[in-house]
């Protein structure tokens, strides 16, 4: 009798617990850089932050939602990847204006100019945005065709996560670069251990789907 009197309350207790996983594993990636978001706009300051860390988070979350297509996923994991990119493009957006604030006399650079020289390392927050579109475009057009094609797909989903491995490089290059880590929000230290647990909810979801 005890058991079908609390019949009522885990139906909606589990619902709750439900919602509850789905919104940390939207917003749980994008955490860490919420402090690091708020130390560049207080410091004016985004040396300590490579935005090749973005570059990394755009492609492989791209990818990702290309993947969907091919391969459809959890629901959680799609807008996951989507707030990701939004978030990644706001901390393109903030860095940019801070380093063009800081470097007024260097030579302005564009995505139109095709130097890849000076490739991620444009003056204006729009020519970041050029890029992604151009890339998103491009890729989504080779997924279109291909779409059919069940080894396309699993390649997708391949490089979507092998991108995402080689998320800490860029950050630690430019820490090895500066021989420091000034400048970069401790919180973000326990990113590799948020996108390993991100991680693991992925691939139990895909694995059940």
């Amino acid at each position: 009798m005890e058991a079908e009197g609390l019949g009522w309350l885990l139906v909606p207790l589990h619902q709750l617990v439900s919602w509850v996983a789905a919104g940390a594993m939207v917003f749980g990636g994008v955490v860490p850089y919420i402090p690091q978001y708020r130390d560049i706009r207080r410091t004016q300051n985004a040396d300590g932050f490579s935005t090749h860390v973005c570059l990394v988070l755009l492609v492989a979350n791209i990818l990702r939602i290309l993947f969907w297509f091919g391969r459809h996923f959890e629901s959680p994991l799609l807008w996951q990847s989507i707030v990701m990119i939004l978030t990644m493009l706001l901390m393109l957006k903030l860095c940019t204006e801070v380093r063009v604030a800081n470097e007024l006399n260097i030579k302005r650079r564009s995505f139109a100019d095709f130097d890849p020289h000076h490739f991620w390392h444009w003056s204006s927050f729009s020519d970041y945005v050029q890029c992604v579109l151009a890339f998103t475009g491009v890729a989504g057009y080779i997924t279109y065709l291909s779409i059919d094609s069940a080894l396309f797909v699993e390649t997708l989903g391949f490089l979507a996560v092998l991108t995402e491995a080689m998320l800490g490089v860029p950050q630690l290059y430019r820490n090895y670069c500066h021989r420091s880590t000034e400048g970069m929000s401790g919180t973000r230290h326990d990113l590799p251990k948020l996108q390993c647990l991100a991680d693991e909810d992925r691939l139990c979801l895909e694995t059940s789907v």
